[in-house]
C-alpha cells in the first residue's frame, strides 16, 4: 500500500535528520494538518501528511480511516468499525517503507494523528519503535496493544470542552499506557474543544524537541 500524502521537505534546504508523520481525522484529507507545518519549529524534519485509505460517506473530498460509529457518546463506547483492520495493517506495512524513501528509520520518525488519525497513531505506533507518539484529540480502540521494543514516548494532548471525543477517552489513553509503563506526556487545557489551539501546538513542540 502507497498512501496518497502530501511531503514536505525540511525548510533548513538539506536532507532531513527525522521524519514526522501526521495523520488527519475523520471526513478531513491529507491537507487538513499540512498546514501546521509551518507553525511547528522543526526545521530539520521532512513532513508527511498521508490521505486515510476510504473515501467519507458524507463529506465530499473527504477520508477515513474507517467507517466510526458508536453508540454512547458520553462514554464513548465505539462499534462496527468497518475497515479499522485494513488501515490498520496498511500503515504497518507503510511506515517501516519510508525509510527507502526518505532515509529516515523508524526510530527517527514521529507519528502524529488527530482525533480519529490520534486512535490510529495510538493503535499501529505502540506497535513499532518509533521515536515518539503524539495523540491529539484521539481515543483508544480498546485495548490498546503495546508490542514495540523499545516503546516510543507519547504525548497525549485532550480538550476539557471537546464536543466530539469526550474526555473520558482521553483519560482512558492515560489509564492504559500508565497502566503498561509507556512513558507518556499527558495534557488536558481547559479551552481546548474538538481542534488544535496553540497551546496544544506548542506541546507538541515541546515534546518533539526534547525527543533529540
Amino acid at each position: 500500500m502507497v498512501f496518497d500524502a502530501i511531503a514536505l521537505p525540511p525548510r533548513n534546504g538539506q536532507p532531513p535528520d527525522h521524519l514526522l508523520v501526521a495523520l488527519h481525522g475523520w471526513g478531513a484529507n491529507r491537507y487538513d494538518l499540512a498546514g501546521l507545518a509551518p507553525y511547528l519549529n522543526l526545521p530539520t524534519y521532512q513532513f508527511i501528511f498521508p490521505n486515510a485509505p476510504f473515501a467519507h460517506p458524507q463529506v465530499p473530498g473527504g477520508r477515513a480511516w474507517y467507517a466510526l460509529e458508536y453508540s454512547n457518546i458520553p462514554a464513548f463506547e465505539l462499534r462496527q468499525l468497518t475497515g479499522l483492520e485494513e488501515a490498520r495493517q496498511q500503515l504497518r506495512d507503510w511506515l517501516p517503507t519510508l525509510e527507502a524513501e526518505t532515509g529516515i528509520p523508524l526510530t527517527k520518525t514521529v507519528l502524529l494523528g488527530f482525533s480519529q488519525g490520534g486512535a490510529m497513531a495510538l493503535d499501529v505506533g505502540l506497535q513499532l519503535p518509533l521515536a515518539g507518539l503524539c495523540s491529539i484529540s484521539g481515543y483508544p480502540h480498546t485495548p490498546l496493544m503495546v508490542t514495540a521494543d523499545p516503546v516510543p514516548p507519547v504525548l497525549v494532548v485532550h480538550g476539557q470542552v471537546d464536543p466530539v471525543v469526550p474526555l473520558v477517552a482521553a483519560r482512558q489513553v492515560q489509564q492504559e499506557l500508565t497502566a503498561a509503563q509507556v512513558p507518556l506526556t499527558y495534557r488536558e487545557l481547559p479551552a481546548m474543544g474538538h481542534d488544535i489551539p496553540p497551546q496544544a501546538l506548542a506541546l507538541v513542540q515541546q515534546f518533539i524537541t526534547a525527543l533529540g
